[in-house]
């Protein structure tokens, strides 16, 4: 049992390292809105696989570093809410070994991620704005979907839950 948390909290740890690198490091600038689109999405759907509903603390956590690294702080708090629901959301619904139940899990959790996005932006910056950034935020939950799905053909064992 022991062993298991122990385990458990070092895989915990290295997917949320995992979803900072993939989040800071390999970004792609979208000029008309000033962010960036990541594969770091990708990162928490493969937590979701391996991890199931710690998801939820690895994607809020590593992505809401990554923000605090970036200097985008104004979006730290959000970002750790609106990643953990996602995460938190595919982690309960994803199983390894099961494509089209996990595509439509990340799907779902995309969709949480992008309309999360939108209404902070659009409280904080104005709903157009907000609009103009729902296309990129889209576009990254789409990318996450199949950076995941491609992790998780990966041979690594899960986590037991």
């Amino acid at each position: 049992m022991k062993d298991q948390r122990i385990r458990g909290l070092a895989m915990s740890g290295l997917m949320a390292a995992l979803v900072v690198l993939f989040t800071y490091f390999i970004k792609i600038p979208v000029p008309a809105t000033g962010g960036y689109v990541h594969p770091g999405d990708g990162a928490i759907f493969y937590a979701a696989l391996l991890c199931g509903p710690y998801a939820a603390l690895i994607g809020g956590l590593g992505s809401m570093l990554a923000d605090l690294l970036g200097g985008y702080f104004v979006y730290a708090a959000p970002t750790f809410v609106i990643k953990a629901a996602m995460g938190g959301i595919a982690g309960l619904l994803a199983r390894r070994g099961h494509p089209l139940r996990n595509a439509l899990a990340f799907s779902l959790g995309a969709a949480v991620m992008a309309a999360g996005y939108f209404l902070f932006e659009g409280v904080l910056y104005g709903w157009a704005a907000a609009l103009a950034a729902l296309g990129p935020n889209c576009l990254q939950g789409l990318a996450g979907v199949l950076i995941g799905l491609a992790l998780g053909a990966l041979p690594v064992e899960p986590m037991r839950r």
